[in-house]
């Protein structure tokens, strides 16, 4: 509309001056323009993952499941060794955070300290079927970890965005 016109005197200077102005303008917009199409990118490609892991995160669950039914068959309830023997956290979760295009983005990792506290669970009777159980079980907490870390980063993109 009207409010759009600069009043200004007509002369050389002005006339360079507008000019510096304009190119300034037109680089903050396409500076602009690059963060918005990087954050996309990345958004895209966060969804495409997230869609990726919960599909396998269906399957991973099943398996899951089933593998504690057979160890639960084979080696009785392990629920109370599994209890006593739970003092210290052996999986950790370390985040750090990514720069894209100057937003912040959270990442969750998951890391094993320390030696096996349930090595000898159930070495009685249905060791291979509870270690095996244990094995599906992480499984499944590190691509919980991997979802949680990408769901993060969905929604600090989305705001972003």
């Amino acid at each position: 509309g009207s409010g759009d016109k600069i009043n200004v005197f007509p002369s050389r200077m002005i006339l360079t001056v507008m000019k510096l102005r304009l190119k300034g303008a037109q680089k903050g917009h396409s500076l602009l323009k690059k963060k918005s199409d990087a954050l996309t990118m990345k958004f895209r490609a966060t969804l495409k993952k997230i869609i990726e892991n919960k599909t396998v995160m269906g399957e991973v669950m099943k398996t899951v499941y089933f593998s504690l039914a057979e160890a639960a068959y084979a080696a009785g309830d392990i629920s109370q060794t599994v209890i006593q023997n739970a003092d210290k956290a052996q999986n950790k979760i370390k985040f750090t955070k990514d720069n894209v295009a100057g937003v912040q983005l959270t990442n969750f990792t998951m890391h094993t300290e320390g030696s096996d506290v349930y090595q000898l669970t159930g070495l009685g009777k249905g060791g291979q079927t509870v270690t095996r159980c244990k094995e599906t079980a992480q499984k499944a907490i590190k691509l919980l970890v991997e979802l949680a870390s990408l769901q993060t980063s969905f929604i600090t993109l989305d705001e972003a965005i």
